[in-house]
């Protein structure tokens, strides 16, 4: 099993995590956000996060809440990450939402390095990836940026908005973007016998698609997987499944990809290392390649 940080993230730093909140350098500006998995002492005083901090997030309910700021700061910004220690950058427009989130999950980049990585070791000229629950887009940015031909699945219109944003920023173009629940577009595809080298979930613990449709992780995810386990080419592929689910082992991961991928499978977790010492838990993964 193993453990992946982030190695090269020179725009994204967390600094200290503790008491069910974390202190994180996004570029220049220093947020306080909640994380509900924080449940050790901070390394630093309350007092030093306030100092350092430009803007603190104060819930208001489990789902939403308001930013309190301690200093000036735009309400958007940029950032960049560059993939797999190459020159290949993709870039993120950052912002303060009222749930919380800025726009990116500095812990998928180890993701990104592996999606970039595969794809250029592809003997398919083109190769078709798949992204699903693609949120703004990161992992479909990486594998446009090593030459893939991207489809980016999401449920919020919004969300999608954002990550065009995001690909004009990284100088790409030509992601194929659609707004529909996830389940529903994998057995589409199914129907149509359409395959992909390369299809990456990251799935939430609960959620809906545009028309109402219900996602719950643990009722949803055998049948998603072995939908999108039929999409996968019969030559070349390689698959990454996310959760970020209290209670979710990379076990579960293991046995719904094991037959699938046999020994090539690796699951395990993703962190962030503070620079303070700690080490934030945020989720499994499984991820396996065949070529």
């Amino acid at each position: 099993m193993q453990l992946l940080t982030p190695q090269n993230f020179k725009d994204y730093e967390l600094i200290d995590v503790g008491n069910f909140e974390k202190l994180e350098r996004f570029g220049q500006f220093i947020t306080i956000r909640p994380e509900p998995q924080a449940v050790w002492d901070k390394a630093l005083s309350n007092n030093e996060w306030e100092k350092r901090a430009h803007i603190k997030f104060v819930s208001r309910s489990s789902s939403s809440g308001d930013w309190k700021k301690f200093k000036q700061m735009p309400d958007q910004w940029q950032i960049q990450y560059k993939i797999n220690h190459s020159d290949a950058a993709i870039k993120f427009r950052l912002g303060l939402t009222s749930f919380k989130h800025v726009g990116i999950f500095p812990e998928q980049a180890s993701n990104w390095d592996f999606i970039f990585e595969s794809i250029k070791m592809m003997q398919t000229p083109q190769p078709r990836v798949l992204n699903l629950f693609a949120y703004t887009g990161g992992a479909s940015l990486a594998a446009k940026a090593a030459g893939a031909d991207v489809t980016h699945v999401d449920s919020i219109k919004q969300v999608v908005t954002w990550s065009k944003e995001n690909m004009d920023l990284s100088n790409l173009n030509n992601i194929r973007w659609v707004v529909e629940d996830a389940l529903k577009f994998v057995k589409r595809e199914e129907k149509r016998g359409n395959k992909y080298n390369g299809i990456i979930l990251d799935p939430p613990a609960f959620g809906h698609g545009p028309n109402g449709e219900k996602w719950k992780l643990e009722d949803n995810i055998n049948e998603m997987i072995q939908g999108v386990l039929s999409l996968l080419d019969d030559k070349e592929h390689f698959l990454i499944l996310n959760a970020y689910s209290l209670g979710f082992s990379s076990l579960i991961i293991e046995n719904l990809l094991k037959k699938k991928a046999g020994k090539n499978l690796n699951i395990g977790e993703l962190y962030l290392q503070a620079t303070e010492g700690n080490k934030l838990p945020l989720g499994v993964f499984g991820r396996f390649r065949n070529f």
